[in-house]
């Protein structure tokens, strides 16, 4: 039925046969108008509707926000707990692979790792702000092109991440295969009532693995607020509608390689196919996957060993 709004248990297009992406670039301040003007008599049950991702990112930030975090799973990765004195200096971010999101009730295809992870993330979505051009933001211009918010799953291969990380550059291959996005964009005006007052959003957010409730957290233990994390992006650089930033995994348990730094052993077990993963965050919603099986990929060959010849 294309795309647009989620109204109560139904779904209904955007006026005009308009695209998210359109949408986004038109910003925030066009939503109610362009709801206003839904064509009630097109609506549908959300029930009788396939979800798709949210959205076709722009490009993908993500930030690594809670110290929690970054705590436990170092030493699940890295082999020693630390939170380096450098991540308090200022957010520190990778760009992912735009190109294979997937939504939820998708069956998550994975590559050859006995490591597999999940991380349970809140984005952020950026539009469009009329007379900026999303460029070197300070927090308060950069709050108000946060368009809305989505639920974020940075699927992870830990022993492909733990070998590129050795050489200083990644991750990689060890997260690029997947990244679940939705259900829904949820606005940011209808988050505000969950705003502290030290501008974080205090929502509560869990991971459940086959059922059971595996962690939860409260979002407002980020070390930075998202206007924050937006400005930083935007820092001597550009922010563009449809740019997705996430959090960077909650703590206390939003991953499992969390736990087994903490641990010091895979408890919980490693993810395998069947298993189903479930992603919730207070006032946005939930998704859903199961993990599909192990894709082979073509053999890749080592580094050769060159003589360092300066001429033929």
């Amino acid at each position: 039925m294309g795309e647009g709004f989620v109204d109560g248990d139904a779904v209904v297009p955007f006026p005009d046969g308009l695209r998210v992406a359109e949408v986004l670039a038109q910003g925030l301040s066009v939503v109610s108008a362009l709801f206003e003007r839904r064509d009630r008599a097109a609506a549908r049950s959300l029930s009788e509707v396939h979800l798709l991702a949210p959205l076709v990112p722009a490009s993908i930030r993500d930030f690594v926000a809670f110290e929690e975090h970054v705590e436990g799973v170092s030493a699940s990765v890295d082999g020693r707990s630390e939170v380096v004195p450098e991540w308090y200096e200022a957010p520190t971010f990778y760009f992912t692979n735009p190109h294979t999101v997937r939504a939820t009730g998708d069956v998550i295809a994975i590559p050859e790792t006995q490591r597999l992870d999940v991380e349970l993330e809140l984005a952020v979505v950026i539009g469009a702000v009329p007379g900026s051009d999303g460029e070197n933001l300070d927090a308060t211009t950069a709050a108000s092109h946060i368009f809305g918010y989505t639920v974020m799953n940075d699927w992870s291969a830990r022993d492909l991440q733990s070998r590129e990380m050795k050489v200083r550059l990644g991750p990689a291959k060890g997260k690029d295969f997947a990244m679940t996005l939705g259900p829904w964009i949820v606005t940011a005006d209808e988050m505000e009532p969950f705003v502290d007052e030290d501008g974080f959003l205090a929502v509560r957010a869990e991971l459940f693995v086959n059922g059971e409730l595996i962690g939860h957290d409260l979002v407002s233990n980020m070390g930075w607020p998202f206007a924050e994390l937006v400005a930083y992006a935007a820092r001597n650089s550009v922010v563009v509608p449809g740019d997705v930033l996430g959090s960077g995994t909650v703590g206390n348990g939003g991953c499992l390689g969390e736990l087994w730094g903490r641990r010091g052993g895979l408890d919980p077990r490693p993810l395998e196919p069947g298993d189903e993963v479930r992603l919730a965050i207070e006032g946005v919603g939930e998704v859903v996957n199961v993990v599909g099986e192990r894709v082979a990929a073509p053999p890749v060959a080592r580094a050769r060993e060159r003589s360092r010849a300066r001429s033929r």
